[in-house]
């Protein structure tokens, strides 16, 4: 296998990293060599099976950090930063992925639990608004290297309408947006902005909204490999972003769904 991320210092910084695309993608990128950054916000039932994901990467051969924390947290994204820097001393940022999965799904009528305006704010700033939060933020501490790559998740919530999943759609769209605009302001400063829009996967994420079995039925119909997209399929177009080959793109919504979008 080819390591081209050893020995440069270079690390990605993963947002949401524990489970799902995120942990795939660090597993990915470990495997060629780039150190790991991972935030996360997990029970302490659920650390033990972390922790062990994140010895997996460890005995790739590279440095893993995490933090358990709330990455939405002002101060202690500051704390965090503060930590980063001084760890990875003059090493540098190469990739800054969200895959952040912290919102509301809630019918919008005939039920005791509707879908609030609250419910719209928490789910746009905890999934897409804190994209440009951490940018910023490794922005000035500037961690960034001269020729970063920064990911994000969106789905085909961004312009199709499914039933109790309308401030995660809102967040979809406002990410693409937020990414959309960090392609275009970034770019003096040789950083790549783009969104990833994966198929239906089968994770954690997407058995919390309601009515997931028919997602995934009709998924596997549309998809021309009648299968679900998986998370390792997400990791490679996250890997091949991150090669020097793909520093020409930039500011795109990205399919990653074997044609699932065809039909």
């Amino acid at each position: 296998m080819n390591k081209e991320f050893t020995n440069k210092n270079e690390w990605v910084l993963i947002l949401g990293g524990s489970t799902g695309l995120g942990l795939a993608s660090a597993q990915k990128l470990a495997s060629h060599g780039m150190n790991v950054i991972i935030i996360h916000r997990n029970r302490k039932s659920e650390i033990s099976q972390i922790e062990e994901s994140f010895e997996g990467i460890r005995n790739l051969g590279v440095d893993l950090l995490s933090f358990n924390v709330d990455l939405l947290h002002p101060e202690k994204r500051n704390l965090v930063v503060t930590e980063i820097k001084n760890h990875i001393g003059q090493g540098s940022i190469k990739a800054l992925i969200h895959s952040v999965a912290k919102g509301n799904l809630k019918p919008m009528v005939n039920t005791d639990q509707l879908l609030k305006n609250d419910d719209f704010h928490l789910t746009i700033e905890a999934m897409a608004i804190s994209l440009y939060d951490w940018v910023t933020a490794i922005f000035k501490a500037q961690l960034f290297g001269k020729d970063t790559r920064v990911i994000s998740f969106t789905s085909e919530g961004n312009t199709k309408a499914w039933k109790n999943y309308a401030a995660v759609s809102a967040a979809k769209v406002a990410l693409e947006a937020i990414t959309r605009s960090i392609a275009l302001e970034f770019a003096p400063y040789g950083i790549k902005a783009n969104c990833l829009q994966p198929g239906a996967v089968d994770t954690q994420s997407l058995r919390m909204i309601p009515g997931h079995e028919q997602i995934i039925k009709h998924s596997l119909l549309r998809n021309p490999y009648n299968r679900l997209t998986e998370p390792d399929d997400v990791a490679n177009a996250v890997y091949l972003l991150c090669k020097d080959e793909a520093f020409w793109i930039n500011g795109c919504v990205i399919p990653v769904n074997g044609g699932e979008h065809l039909s």
